[in-house]
């Protein structure tokens, strides 16, 4: 499987930040996120799956979410975009290894909840996830509450600060206070206010004026 690059950075960074979402939209977490990664990682590539194992995202195509991550990520020299064939963490860390080089250190950047979705899911087999963090570790963010890995993944899995809360920045925010009619600019990046507002169909937000 290749991944198919959209941007990528120059170099060949020896640590690899992964943001793999749906970004559906894209939200100031997630650049938050990718730019508190870059004090531990080289390079961040945020990636677009084609097929998620656990969701399926019908209303927004993946090229209006591709074009949306590439506004998002514009100007930022250290970011990459890309579209992998697998979903999961493994798969896209095989692909990263594929375009990047064998050698190549390769950390997820996700939340405390998606983390304890990583850790917990099946498998399908005992001890698959603890051979998976061979090939790659998690850095972890707070996210109402900090996570605390097992014991035995501490080296492999670690905390990712931020330098502010964002516990209610999530793409299920942004498209819920679209569909409730609340304000959502202030969750996604200025950059794309108006293609979020074009896919989504929240209305302009009132000023005094009005």
């Amino acid at each position: 499987m290749d991944m198919e690059f959209l941007r990528r950075a120059p170099g060949r960074p020896s640590k690899l930040g992964v943001l793999a979402a749906a970004f559906h939209p894209p939200t100031r977490a997630h650049l938050a996120l990718a730019r508190a990664a870059l004090l531990l990682v080289n390079e961040v590539v945020f990636v677009l799956p084609r097929v998620f194992p656990h969701k399926r995202y019908e209303e927004v195509a993946l090229q209006d979410r591709v074009r949306m991550v590439l506004a998002a990520t514009a100007g930022e020299p250290q970011f990459s975009v890309a579209v992998s064939e697998g979903g999961l963490f493994i798969e896209i860390a095989e692909e990263c290894k594929t375009a990047y080089g064998p050698e190549v250190e390769i950390w997820f950047l996700c939340g405390r909840d998606a983390a304890e979705r990583v850790v917990n899911w099946d498998y399908g087999e005992p001890g698959a996830f603890a051979r998976q963090l061979k090939t790659y570790g998690l850095l972890v963010a707070p996210r109402r509450g900090r996570y605390e890995p097992p014991p035995e993944y501490r080296e492999r899995i670690r905390p990712l600060p931020l330098d502010r809360d964002y516990d209610e920045v999530s793409s299920t925010a942004v498209r819920e206070a679209i569909r409730t009619g609340r304000p959502w600019e202030h969750l996604v990046p200025a950059t794309i206010v108006e293609e979020v507002r074009r896919l989504y169909g929240g209305r302009p937000e009132k000023t005094s004026a009005q």
